[in-house]
C-alpha cells in the first residue's frame, strides 16, 4: 500500500491553491473548478472545494477550515533558505521560527489561509538524514 495524497477541503479553492503554489513554488494541475492537485515524487497534495463533499455523502462528511490535528509536511533541501523566502511573503503566518527538533529535523511551522498547519523541514542530524536516504 502507498499513500497517494492528502486532500484539503476548502470553501475558497482558488485562494488555497494560490497560497500553496506560492509557498511551495510548485504548480497545481486543475482537473475541474472544484479540484486541483500538486504531485511530488512521494505523493500529492489535493485541494477540493466544499462542493466535492456531495460525492462523499454530503456536507457533514468534512468541514472546511476546521483542522486542529494534522500537519502537512514538506521535505525541503534547505529549510533556512525556505524560511527566508517565506518570511518575505505577505500573509504567511509563521507559528514556529526555525527550530531543530529532538528527532533531527530543522523545521518551521506556519498556517495556510484555512488555518491548517504546514511544516517545511530538512533532516540535519546524521540519524534523520539516514532515515530519509533509505526511502
Amino acid at each position: 500500500m502507498n499513500l497517494s495524497s492528502i486532500r484539503i477541503i476548502t470553501a475558497d479553492i482558488k485562494r488555497l491553491v494560490q497560497f500553496y503554489e506560492i509557498a511551495t513554488g510548485m504548480p497545481f494541475t486543475w482537473y475541474t473548478d472544484d479540484f486541483a492537485e500538486m504531485r511530488t515524487s512521494s505523493g500529492a497534495l489535493a485541494i477540493g472545494s466544499t462542493r466535492t463533499l456531495a460525492f462523499f455523502g454530503g456536507d457533514d462528511v468534512a468541514s472546511a477550515a476546521s483542522n486542529r490535528s494534522v500537519i502537512i509536511e514538506f521535505l525541503v533541501d534547505d529549510m533556512d533558505n525556505e524560511y527566508q523566502r517565506l518570511s518575505n511573503i505577505t500573509g504567511i503566518d509563521i507559528i514556529q521560527e526555525p527550530t531543530t527538533m529532538p528527532w533531527g529535523n530543522r523545521s518551521i511551522l506556519f498556517r495556510d489561509p484555512d488555518g491548517n498547519l504546514v511544516n517545511f523541514f530538512t533532516p540535519v542530524s546524521q540519524e534523520a538524514q539516514k532515515r530519509f536516504q533509505e526511502k
